[in-house]
């Protein structure tokens, strides 16, 4: 219908007209038309040289997959997930955009996140095979928590993730069902018993889906995705790619 708006070019007027008047978040330069590895980025918060300064890890090393790094393979135990891809390690400016969008709502940097996330996974496809993703999905929070904070920050990533490459995207088929003790500070083990039966799906999954993209924000142990991946291969899933903003780097 006419009155309807076409969402996708009010997003994109809506961005072209912040950076005529915003000024980069890290630097405080004028923000114009920006790029990352050759793709337009829709985004209106750095400028070009803080984008090109950013600590981004370099996806042809490791083949499009953090857990070919030895390091990162030995430090990520008893996992179900078959592919690993984060745009940074967890540091400088990362770390405190994460904890400004997790504590103080700034919403704003999840499609900072989306976008860099999506340049950089277009990047790696162009010199690595893959399947084809069948569905994406995000790390839930459970609904008390949710109500607490009033948003889940990796769906908010994940969303517009999904939609800048076209691909279908589910909020609500893997819900938590468990409110655990907070995972911070604990090892790995004792994470993953306080994630033990942690989640449910809240409907059967389509048979011809085999490959799932899992958003989060940031991966420490891996045991959260782990028991999701978990989760979903029983359901009938045979391959799993956690795509995450940051990983914190083994010591």
């Amino acid at each position: 219908m006419l009155w309807k708006l076409d969402l996708t070019k009010f997003k994109s007027y809506y961005l072209n007209g912040l950076k005529h008047i915003s000024c980069c978040d890290l630097c405080g330069a004028k923000i114009n038309n920006t790029d990352l590895l050759g793709y337009q980025l829709s985004q209106a918060l750095l400028c070009q040289h803080c984008i090109n300064d950013l600590p981004y890890f370099d996806q042809n090393v490791v083949a499009g997959n953090l857990l070919n790094w030895p390091a990162i393979y030995h430090a990520l135990p008893k996992i179900h997930f078959e592919r690993l891809f984060a745009v940074s390690p967890y540091i400088y400016p990362f770390n405190h955009w994460l904890a400004q969008m997790k504590y103080l709502g700034r919403f704003e940097l999840a499609g900072l996140f989306s976008t860099l996330l999506c340049a950089q996974w277009q990047k790696m496809l162009q010199t690595n095979i893959i399947e084809p993703v069948d569905l994406v999905l995000s790390v839930p929070l459970h609904i008390k928590k949710w109500q607490i904070r009033g948003y889940n920050q990796a769906h908010l990533i994940a969303k517009d993730f999904a939609e800048q490459l076209s691909l279908p995207y589910e909020a609500n088929l893997v819900i938590r069902v468990k409110n655990n003790d907070s995972q911070m500070g604990k090892t790995g083990h004792q994470r993953r018993k306080n994630l033990a039966n942690a989640f449910a799906l809240q409907y059967s999954l389509a048979s011809n889906v085999k490959h799932i993209l899992l958003v989060d924000d940031v991966v420490t142990t891996g045991s959260t995705a782990s028991e999701i991946s978990k989760l979903l291969k029983q359901a009938g899933v045979e391959t799993v790619t956690l795509v995450t903003v940051c990983l914190t780097l083994p010591k």
